[in-house]
């Protein structure tokens, strides 16, 4: 009994650390940011440039810098989505288990790839390609920062699908393919649609990884500070602004507070990922 008594107060201790640590983390952010916030600068937050060193006038719009993380994040997931839902479906569904033992341990090899390596990848490979393809001035824009996140987000994107996929009850499937239904009819039309609860959680999730990605998007989106809608202009995201600039700038001065507003937004988003993805599993049971 006293084992038992234990062990649940270990998992509890456990789980009570974990919300504590989050929310010293958002005090901590909270502690930095506020006297930003609480001052009459704050509006400079919600303007278009960013320009945090001048000699004339500093600007701190973070907006530039949302779009940027945003439009980046909305093609990696095009392009991931679509691949790695149909990649789950074929490994639960179609693949032979000699075609699951091969792709799988791949698919984990390369979700542990370091940010990095895909980063210089990016310059070195992907960069001429589009610059070529596209007759553009620089490779280094939102179009190859997306096709490297949504290549980083794919692994999760199938694990999880695959996961929710294999769930489905073998009693639907059999009831479906003795009604008549093809192997490929009852995928679409039974096994997916009682899957899509954990589908889009795991789309859900890749969002998640995607824009709190920082080392990839630092190297190959060209970080210039502007508003755009064109995937192949060059773009800054949050998370290459704070990684860029947080180790040269003066300890408590605007821009050091504003990072740290930047941080939270950052934080923010990606909690209310997370908590969107873990509402959708309870839904269905995922």
């Amino acid at each position: 009994m006293w084992k038992e008594k234990a062990i649940k107060i270990f998992f509890t201790g456990a789980a009570t650390t974990s919300i504590v640590v989050v929310g010293l983390i958002f005090l901590f952010l909270g502690k930095e940011a506020a006297p930003f916030i609480f001052s009459e600068n704050v509006a400079k937050l919600f303007g278009t440039e960013w320009v945090p060193v001048s000699f004339e006038k500093e600007q701190f719009g973070v907006l530039p810098l949302i779009t940027g993380s945003f439009l980046v994040t909305f093609l990696a997931i095009l392009f991931a989505v679509p691949f790695g839902v149909l990649s789950a479906v074929y490994l639960s569904e179609i693949a032979t288990k000699t075609e699951q033992e091969i792709l799988k341990p791949l698919i984990e090899l390369l979700a542990g790839i370091p940010s990095v390596v895909i980063g210089f990848f990016g310059i070195i490979v992907l960069s001429p390609i589009l610059k070529n393809t596209f007759g553009l001035e620089s490779g280094l824009n939102a179009i190859n920062g997306a096709i490297l996140l949504a290549l980083m987000a794919t692994p999760t994107i199938i694990t999880i699908s695959d996961d929710a996929i294999r769930s489905v009850s073998t009693s639907y499937k059999q009831a479906s393919i003795a009604l008549g239904a093809s192997k490929l009819q009852t995928i679409w039309r039974v096994v997916v649609p009682d899957a899509l609860s954990g589908i889009i959680a795991a789309v859900m999730l890749g969002i998640g990884r995607v824009i709190g990605e920082t080392m990839t998007v630092l190297m190959v989106t060209g970080n210039a500070a502007i508003i755009t809608a064109n995937p192949f202009d060059s773009v800054r995201t949050m998370t290459a602004t704070i990684a860029a600039e947080m180790g040269e700038v003066p300890f408590g001065s605007d821009h050091y507070r504003v990072l740290f507003c930047i941080g939270i937004i950052l934080l923010l988003i990606t909690f209310g990922l997370n908590m969107i993805a873990q509402k959708v599993l309870r839904r269905r049971g995922v």
